[in-house]
């Protein structure tokens, strides 16, 4: 049988980084295996599903590089089909029509939660006689439609995750809804667990990898792919995702939507790279910096870990950096134009184009995000820089006045050069007699106001090439 499996999110928010790592498994699961990935849009939720989500979960696989081969498919496209399904199964006798009031169900509650027992279904409209069917609809009652679970019934599976899983039918909440309310004489919309499983059965979905708190959803499914006469696909219930506390990652964790990660800095490469080890182990002698065809190769569920996997912000950090400090840096040049832009920073990306390639060459290696680059390069987009407290107790220190004062001096009409630079620093400290430690120390404090920072000679060089070395030593002197 030939590998075909989905993605199926909801549009009713952006694009999760838990979904997005379940997309990033079915990708690598389909590409091992010459199969096919497929995109479908699960929309039956309508007050929630919103056009914009749609769009966000789009652009959000295509930014991570996971471009599905078939879709994408809309669930709310294919009503007819579930209603379809449903007839069939009330002809069969397998499903039925429950009458039953809201508050009726509720009293029904009410004395299960009295008596310690866990909220199921009785099934008591399951076997209405049809007078009381007459009865009801007299009345004007709606009715959603019921599928039949069998309390006795033993639902297993093997998982590619997880081996042999097994569930009771007396487990499941009795009888399950799998349409809404709706007149007697209609079919309401029909629910998440029917849907899918109709989907999966016409779209020939071969696997179906999803995370594990779906699991409690598979052997509900399981009996209604049985209903329906179809084979049931292989399941694989991935590792949920973990805070640092070993809770499922959430809002509250900093995580939203996949595009927040891009806005925080981070390339789409690295995401995808990082989100492959969250739950899977690269095999043995292969490097963990991999792009998703080379993962792609070598993915396999054997691979796949049971206990939840933690989000490591350091580790994806080295990650991201390890793809930043290997990119050309015209290339990275570009990334981070707009980064600058957004932060204020004035400058023509045209004509300061060279400019900003060696600014980019000397702060590059030093990248952990794309947004770091705002504050390790602010002190070289302004004439003058605002010296902090370490940076003004050094420029106070006896001896530094003068040894600026003698650097400002030989500063050449024509550009600096790395050369040049170093040979006024040595001519400094051979003429003024101090060390060439509290020089460079204090050249990098009337430079760039701090006492930390990227490389003092290149920085130096890209405040002279906008003639901004002079103006901030004759400050740091004043």
């Amino acid at each position: 049988m030939s590998v075909r499996v989905r993605i199926a999110p909801s549009p009713t928010g952006n694009l999760h980084i838990g979904t997005a790592r379940t997309a990033v498994f079915n990708w690598l699961y389909a590409k091992n295996n010459g199969g096919t990935f497929i995109l479908r849009i699960e929309d039956t939720d309508l007050e929630r599903s919103k056009p914009e989500f749609t769009q966000n979960i789009l652009d959000g696989l295509k930014w991570l590089g996971l471009n599905w081969d078939e879709g994408p498919v809309f669930q709310t496209d294919r009503t007819d089909l579930y209603q379809a399904k449903i007839q069939e199964l009330l002809d069969k006798g397998l499903v039925y029509r429950a009458y039953d009031l809201p508050e009726e169900l509720e009293t029904m509650r009410a004395r299960q939660k009295a008596r310690n027992e866990a909220p199921r279904y009785d099934n008591r409209h399951r076997n209405l006689t049809p007078d009381q069917i007459a009865a009801f609809e007299a009345e004007g009652r709606p009715a959603v439609i019921r599928f039949k679970i069998e309390d006795d019934r033993e639902i297993i599976w093997t998982d590619l995750v997880r081996g042999n899983v097994s569930w009771k039918g007396r487990d499941l909440g009795g009888d399950m809804v799998i349409a809404r309310a709706a007149d007697a004489s209609t079919i309401g919309a029909p629910l998440y667990n029917f849907v899918v499983v109709v989907d999966d059965i016409d779209m020939g979905i071969s696997q179906v990898i999803r995370g594990e708190d779906h699991i409690a959803n598979t052997p509900k499914q399981i009996l209604l792919y049985e209903a329906l006469g179809a084979t049931v696909p292989t399941f694989g219930h991935t590792p949920l995702i973990l805070n640092e506390k070993g809770a499922k990652l959430s809002k509250r964790d900093g995580v939203t939507s996949i595009f927040d990660f891009q806005k925080m800095g981070y390339l789409p490469e690295a995401i995808a790279n990082y989100m492959s080890l969250l739950g899977w182990s690269p095999i043995e002698g292969m490097n963990e910096i991999f792009s998703l065809e080379e993962a792609g190769k070598v993915f396999s569920f054997d691979r796949v870990n049971k206990a939840g996997a933690k989000f490591d912000w350091d580790k994806l950090n080295w990650i991201n950096g390890q793809y930043l400090h290997a990119m050309p840096v015209p290339q990275l040049t570009d990334l981070l134009i707009p980064y600058w832009q957004e932060a204020g920073y004035v400058f023509d990306a045209v004509n300061d184009r060279l400019w900003l390639e060696q600014l980019v060459a000397v702060i590059g290696a030093s990248l952990a995000k794309l947004t770091d680059a705002v504050e390790m390069s602010a002190y070289l987009f302004n004439p003058t820089v605002m010296p902090t407290d370490e940076a003004l107790k050094q420029l106070g220190l006896d001896g530094v006045t003068g040894a600026l004062t003698a650097v400002l001096a030989a500063i050449p009409a024509e550009p600096l050069t790395e050369e040049s630079a170093k040979e006024i620093i040595n001519l400094v400290v051979k003429e003024n007699g101090v060390k060439k430690g509290l020089v460079m120390k204090s050249l990098r404090a009337g430079l760039t106001g701090s006492l930390h920072g990227p490389d003092l000679i290149q920085s130096w060089l890209l405040l002279n090439a906008k003639g901004w070395d002079k103006t901030r030593l004759a400050g740091a002197i004043a």
